[in-house]
């Protein structure tokens, strides 16, 4: 198993940390750049009525507006689930009767630390949304087979998203 040698934090922010780890495995030495993160909690809403509740925003990494089901990062100590019931009524002003585990990933293992947790919400019973500060948000709402379409498309590009709607189809 490798051994880490040494590690530097270089980058301390409100979402992520930057560190620079070296690592030696057997005779080879190298250094990883490691983004470290909490962790996120990811929501599919879906409704009596066979559609999902997506979130449209502005994502600045891709330069556009992408439609992504809510999730967000955990807070310091929060469990996954908490944090997805969380998100769903901050984003989507939403509750739900039911909430049940579909799957856990890590998002780019090869130098980011975050762990997604992904949940599907049934039940739903609408309240009023609770955007962050920096959050302009729109919900939509779309069939979920529509939603699937989409995914293959290329209409939906985000990654929680796909992973997301795939798992919730085989629990509809």
């Amino acid at each position: 198993m490798p051994e880490t040698l040494s590690s530097e934090s270089i980058y301390k922010g409100r979402i992520f940390n930057i560190r620079i780890d070296e690592i030696r495995e057997d005779d080879l030495t190298y250094k990883r750049e490691i983004v470290e993160h909490r962790g996120s909690a990811v929501i599919v809403p879906l409704f009596d009525d066979g559609t999902v509740g997506l979130v449209r925003q502005w994502r600045h990494p891709a330069g556009k507006y992408l439609l992504e089901i809510p999730a967000g990062s955990l807070e310091a100590g929060e469990d996954p689930l908490s944090g997805a019931v969380r998100e769903l009524e901050e984003e989507i002003g939403c509750t739900a009767a039911a909430v049940e585990h579909l799957a856990s990933f890590y998002v780019s293992p090869g130098f980011l630390s975050e762990k997604m947790h992904v949940y599907l919400a049934t039940g739903l019973k609408e309240t009023a949304q609770n955007l962050d500060d920096d959050e302009r948000i729109d919900i939509v709402r779309i069939p979920l087979k529509e939603a699937l379409a989409m995914c293959r498309d290329g209409s939906i590009e985000d990654a929680k998203t796909i992973v997301g709607l795939t798992f919730a189809a085989q629990k509809a």
